[in-house]
């Protein structure tokens, strides 16, 4: 998917303020302080007592005008970017808040994100408005850029109240980084007292690096939070349940008159996913779900060994307030390696300008901070980039040159641990092309390349196989990479899918276009399944188990097809166009995903990939893998539940779980094999001994270059068309062959001839026109090239009146410095019927 679809913001509130986030679960309630019977409070934003923000017209705004701020300028020194409130509440006790403002996500009449806020109630120290991106995406217009949503429940003192807004930092918009806040209105309505939240936290740790996640019961405890001081003692009643719905414990807690919430231990519990299902007492059917994960003992293997990795896209769906928090999340699963994305835009506001501070260096740092490799993937040109025949590629590719070498660039930055040099170019809506965006490769990767201690190069994230792909692997474009990358995803209205295809297809493809005597690494930088979203709540839980497997599953397999690396689509809460992806839940709590792939990074280890048993099938499925420690790890799955006979290396094995929980010793028999009772989720043997074939080797950090890049790969060619002449738009993919430039009987374009080489270059050009075309002058012979300079040769190409139209036909243009070959520019060319001409 591509990460610049990705909408986005910010999550559930701490406690200790009594701010919560409104959700879609019903509430348990009792009385408030002074009832619930008085009216709303409503507050004008332009009415602020004391504020940095500007104030703007509009006949729209409830009172005709708003605040509104956006800016590129730094806040203020004293207080920043804020707006303080005075509030007089007839009664003690919690209000909703709800808000016509700006959301700090893209929305379809709102494509420009607000920044993120924080919230002051009476002087109290600012706590993040920090829900997801679900909630906010799904905030209704109010009008123009402005959303009705509700932001939480705040607990108010009768008479006088502050309420004070902040701008918590810069956002990423279009062209910049900046401060965006839009405020109409804001309401206060009273609502009873209510259990708003449970939570699990670990007490070894800092509170504020915990999504739900423990490994070690004596420190566990499960946290019971209420939207206000209860007003007397109240009670709550909670049940524990497992992976598979089971009751694993019970019982209940009382919260005493003035408390906020109440905590207690949790039970030993094995490793797996949970749910705290809650209510106050006597109201049982009015219930809040926490969800939890015990993470298995053992853990997962580091960088770079460690093959799993998982999307983030910050920007879009990570409140700042979250990032630290995700960042342990995700580490404590096991991954090694998320992959994010940076803003050309943002960076460069203007060409050869100085580039702007990087604002994804607090991002990169905090996945450093917990141990985990940042893949970062560059994005889409600035505007002044582009022109009408080049979108979305720069049309001169040494801008791209450029900005990848101050990405791979050391200068004070928080670097990248590898660099993907774009995302899913292949099902834009676009008229780009494969020879096009093949050109934009080398100059790109050229710029990661010539720096000292360079990042490993990733190829695009290709969405499918298909005619784009090939055509810019017939450009010769593997030579300039590190790493062979792809996307793999299932249809998208199956709900139980199985995993996709594309490993394999990768595969003979890598067989047919990879680097002569090298092997680039093969990266899945995006895998997933397109699961039915549930609008206001977190998916069916039947989705969530649906989910678990398919990840699971799909991993083993890409493994054992020869991926060396895989990224889950996507880790933070995220919803688009009525699925769901992520592995937390609305508010940020692990879902039953996340607890599969503990799992698997735990047991599966460096997971290099020992073979199939092939006895099994077609009754299971048997995939052997080394751990790395000396242990031979098999998964094994059935369509249907039944015991099978699996064999295994002489040594004591144990069975887990899809959850990593133990399972038991099967016994052996005088075979070799140990019997279990297989099903769809997929089960663990882990056996003392190493595998008797022998594994393919640990994933490294994807460095496979050997020598430096030859000054004739230093020479880029790129066939440039008029825009009369474009290749039709790829349609988001789905568009039919022809897909080539559109040509008349005779035809003017021009080849640039890049030279990324220090030094002049002096190169011979090439035409090889496809059969019944014929292209003028067909050599150049001599054409010299300014170092880092670009030169524009025009050639007329020419249809015969043979050559059929509704065809592609490869255009090839090939150069030589000297005796070396360069790295050939190869297009597909259509006759257009002869009416067009």
């Amino acid at each position: 998917m591509s990460i610049d679809r990705r909408t986005a913001v910010a999550g559930g509130i701490a406690a200790g303020l009594g701010l919560a986030a409104a959700s879609a679960v019903s509430r348990a309630t009792t009385s408030p302080q002074g009832g619930p019977g008085h009216g709303a409070i409503t507050v004008r934003g332009e009415s602020a007592t004391r504020t940095s923000l500007p104030v703007a017209r509009d006949p729209r705004a409830s009172g005709g005008a708003y605040l509104a701020l956006d800016t590129a300028d730094a806040p203020p020194a004293r207080g920043g970017w804020y707006a303080t409130y005075t509030v007089d509440a007839p009664a003690a006790g919690p209000y909703r808040l709800a808000a016509v403002a700006s959301v700090p996500v893209e929305q379809p009449h709102a494509e420009q994100p607000g920044s993120y806020l924080r919230l002051a109630v009476n002087g109290a120290a600012p706590l993040p408005l920090a829900h997801s991106q679900p909630h906010w995406y799904e905030s209704p217009k109010a009008w123009g850029a402005l959303s009705r949503v509700t932001l939480g429940d705040v607990e108010l003192r009768r008479g006088a109240n502050t309420l004070t807004f902040t701008v918590e930092g810069p956002t990423v918009l279009d062209a910049y980084t900046g401060y965006r806040f839009l405020l109409d209105e804001f309401t206060l309505t009273p609502v009873p007292v209510a259990l708003r939240a449970v939570r699990v936290r670990d007490r070894a740790g800092d509170p504020a690096d915990n999504l739900g996640h423990y490994r070690d019961e004596r420190h566990a405890a499960l946290a019971f939070e209420l939207n206000a001081a209860a007003p007397e003692p109240v009670g709550v009643s909670y049940r524990l349940l497992d992976h598979s719905s089971k009751k694993v414990a019970s019982g209940r807690v009382r919260v005493p008159a003035g408390a906020t919430g109440a905590v207690l231990p949790l039970p030993a519990l094995p490793p797996g996913a949970y749910r705290a299902v809650a209510a106050l007492d006597p109201a049982p059917r009015a219930t809040v779900t926490g969800r939890f994960a015990r993470l298995p003992e053992r853990r997962a293997v580091r960088d770079p060994a460690n093959r799993f990795g998982v999307n983030v896209a910050t920007y879009a769906l990570v409140p700042p307030a979250r990032l630290r928090a995700l960042a342990s999340a995700l580490a404590a699963m096991g991954i090694g390696h998320v992959r994010d994305g940076g803003s050309w835009p943002a960076a460069q506001r203007a060409p050869r300008g100085p580039f702007a501070a990087e604002p994804f260096d607090a991002a990169r740092a905090a996945f450093h901070d917990h141990g985990l490799k940042v893949v970062e993937v560059v994005s889409p040109p600035p505007d002044w980039a582009l022109t009408r025949t080049s979108v979305p590629l720069p049309a001169d590719l040494r801008d791209a040159y450029r900005y990848t070498a101050h990405l791979a660039g050391r200068g004070g930055r928080v670097p990248a641990d590898a660099l993907q040099l774009s995302n899913e170019p292949d099902v834009d809506a676009t008229a780009s092309t494969g020879d096009q965006h093949a050109a934009y490769v080398k100059a790109a990767a050229l710029g990661i390349a010539d720096q000292p201690d360079a990042p490993p190069v990733v190829l695009p994230g290709i969405a499918q196989e298909g005619l784009f792909q090939e055509l810019m692997l017939r450009n010769d474009v593997v030579r300039y990479a590190d790493v062979w990358s792809f996307h793999g995803y299932p249809p998208l209205d199956d709900t139980d899918p199985d995993p996709s295809s594309a490993p394999e297809e990768q595969q003979e493809l890598r067989g047919r276009f990879g680097a002569p005597g090298r092997e680039v690494a093969m990266w899945m930088t995006e895998c997933g399944a397109f699961l039915p979203a549930v609008p206001g709540g977190d998916p069916a839980y039947a989705t969530q188990r649906t989910q678990a497997r398919y990840l699971v599953l799909s991993t083993v397999e890409s493994l054992a097809a020869g991926t060396d690396r895989q990224f889950w689509f996507c880790g933070p809460p995220c919803t688009d166009d009525g699925v769901s992806f992520a592995l937390f839940s609305r508010d940020f709590q692990p879902l039953p995903a996340f607890s599969a792939y503990a799992a698997l990074t735990a047991l599966l280890g460096e997971a290099d990939y020992a073979g199939m048993i092939e006895e099994l099938l077609p009754r299971a499925a048997g995939f052997v893998f080394a751990d790395g420690a000396g242990r031979t790890v098999t998964v094994v799955c059935a369509p249907r539940p039944r015991s099978v006979d699996v064999p295994v290396p002489d040594g004591p094995t144990r069975v887990y779980d899809i959850m990593g929980a133990a399972r038991g010793t099967p016994p052996r028999s005088r075979r070799g094999t140990v019997r279990v009772k297989a099903g769809r989720d997929p089960l663990y043997l882990v056996t003392e001994a190493p595998p008797p074939r022998r594994p393919r080797p640990p994933a490294g950090d994807g460095r496979t270059r050997t020598r430096p890049l030859s000054p004739a790969e230093h020479i880029v060619l790129d066939q440039r068309f008029a825009a009369a002449d474009a290749a039709p738009n790829k349609a988001d993919g789905d568009a039919e062959p022809p897909l080539g430039y559109r040509l008349g009987t005779t035809t003017r374009m021009h080849l640039a001839v890049y030279n990324f080489n220090p030094a002049a270059r002096t190169v011979t050009l090439t035409a090889r026109p496809p059969a019944g075309w014929s292209v003028t002058p067909r050599r150049v012979p001599e054409v010299r090239v300014p170092a880092h300079g670009r030169v524009r040769v025009p050639f007329t190409v020419t249809a015969g009146e043979r050559v059929t139209t509704g065809a592609d036909h490869p255009l090839t243009f090939e150069a030589r410095l000297g005796d070396e070959p360069v790295p050939p520019s190869v297009s597909l060319v259509q006759r257009r019927p002869r009416g067009g001409d």
